[in-house]
């Protein structure tokens, strides 16, 4: 009489098909919150080194330019523009000029690859990269907007608003700069947008609106962080209109959605060629 194990009785099919079923199924997809932190902290890391010479050359830009505006501009809503402007800068040069870059770089060498490869939501990769960048911009946007109050001679009394200011423009600079880097090519075309993307904040946002013809202020209009520099630069009358204030902050807000939506899509449109 032979022993006959039970895994080849028929009766018995079902359940080793169903046990090796449940050994095959693979475990849960990583949730976005835990993958934006991962991304962010791996972004972090990475950047660290060139935190001290990104830092000085954004900031001693931005000071540089307020002190060349200091022989034109004497005082009231020019000097208000200027020191918004400029502080805004600084969040232009890193989350825009430089995440353009970087992007750009990371689809020609095929660093694209590696994120796809892992169980990471395209929207952390995005997300995490930018608010890396964009957490680099924190001192010196508040060491320039120290320094244009001083020179100018206006308050500092409502500089806490730049804790809503820096987030939200920094979101809507990044998704734009995010997407350049994305949809270019070539690298070099990524540095020439985030260069040109740079310069029109540069010298749509820092520039008084009331001396541009119309047209260049219906283009500024359509720069994302402009809403960041006119909200900054209500708060420095002396009877701010919180009001506008939200409602610049709002419109940034939604443009920064809007922005980093887009280079999600870019993300994946680039990720999967």
């Amino acid at each position: 009489m032979s022993v006959v194990p039970a895994e080849v009785l028929p009766g018995s099919a079902l359940p080793v098909e169903e046990t090796v079923r449940e050994a095959a199924e693979l475990g849960p997809r990583a949730r976005l919150w835990p993958s934006l932190c991962a991304v962010y902290r791996a972004q972090l890391s990475r950047a660290r080194v060139a935190r001290i010479p990104l830092l000085f050359v954004a900031t001693f830009q931005s000071i540089g330019i307020m002190i060349l505006m200091r022989g034109v501009v004497d005082g009231g809503g020019e000097a208000r523009a200027v020191v918004a402007g400029s502080a805004v800068l600084v969040v232009a040069f890193v989350a825009l000029n430089l995440l353009a870059q970087y992007f750009g770089q990371l689809r020609a060498s095929g660093g694209l690859d590696h994120y796809a490869t892992l169980p990471v939501p395209p929207a952390a990769v995005v997300l995490g990269a930018a608010g890396a960048y964009a957490s680099f911009t924190v001192p010196g946007t508040v060491v320039t907007a120290v320094f244009g109050c001083v020179l100018f001679g206006l308050p500092l009394s409502h500089l806490w608003v730049l804790v809503a200011v820096i987030p939200l423009a920094g979101a809507a600079l990044s998704g734009l700069g995010a997407a350049l880097g994305l949809l270019a090519p070539r690298p070099e075309l990524a540095t020439l947008l985030g260069q040109l993307g740079m310069s029109a904040a540069l010298l749509l946002g820092v520039l008084p609106a009331d001396r541009m013809p119309e047209a260049v202020r219906f283009a500024r209009d359509l720069l994302p962080s402009t809403y960041g520099v006119e909200a900054f630069a209500r708060t420095f009358g002396p009877d701010p209109d919180w009001a506008f204030v939200l409602g610049d902050l709002a419109v940034c807000g939604v443009v920064g959605v809007v922005s980093l939506a887009v280079a999600t899509w870019a993300y994946r449109r680039a990720a999967v060629r």
